[in-house]
């Protein structure tokens, strides 16, 4: 059997992006800070966002039918910290200290400062243990700001730096 901790432990050795998805209702407005994140398909444009089961934003994301990832910059550790915060406010007031518009499509947050937007409908959400597996396909996407991308290894948030030659 493996540990749990151990698992973690060793699956933390992957370096990933960080990205906050984002989804919006009539009522309500959520986020969520995620590591797992990765395109699938290029025809059609298909991502994949792992969410917790018994997170807020599993239902709400699956009720809304959309979604927006936002690729955050390496300045933004503080946003990635806040949105994964579990005691802060719920629903539109998480986003009162940080900029964003509304998607196009989605109209869910998209973040001031990120490296990239990605706005998505939701084509499929698959069962993943005790996550679902959400896939989503690209309507929209943007890369707003040209800085190096957030990276998070070990627990901790990091820098790239790009090998010479």
């Amino acid at each position: 059997m493996i540990d749990p901790q151990d698992f973690k432990a060793t699956v933390g050795r992957f370096a990933t992006g960080v990205t906050v998805v984002t989804t919006a209702s009539p009522s309500m407005l959520h986020g969520m800070t995620a590591n797992a994140f990765t395109s699938v398909s290029l025809d059609p444009p298909l991502v994949l966002v792992c969410v917790a089961r018994r997170a807020w934003m599993h239902d709400l994301l699956l009720s809304a039918g959309s979604f927006a990832v936002n690729v955050l910059a390496e300045e933004q550790a503080a946003t990635a910290t806040w949105f994964a915060r579990p005691d802060r406010p719920f629903g539109a007031e998480q986003f009162a200290r940080v900029g964003w518009r509304p998607a196009a499509r989605s109209r869910a947050p998209l973040l001031d400062g990120a490296v990239a937007h990605l706005d998505c409908d939701l084509h499929e959400a698959l069962p993943g243990g005790d996550h679902s597996v959400v896939l989503g396909e690209v309507t929209r996407l943007d890369r707003p700001v040209d800085a190096p991308p957030l990276l998070y290894y070990e627990g901790r948030y990091g820098r790239w730096e790009p090998t010479p030659g």
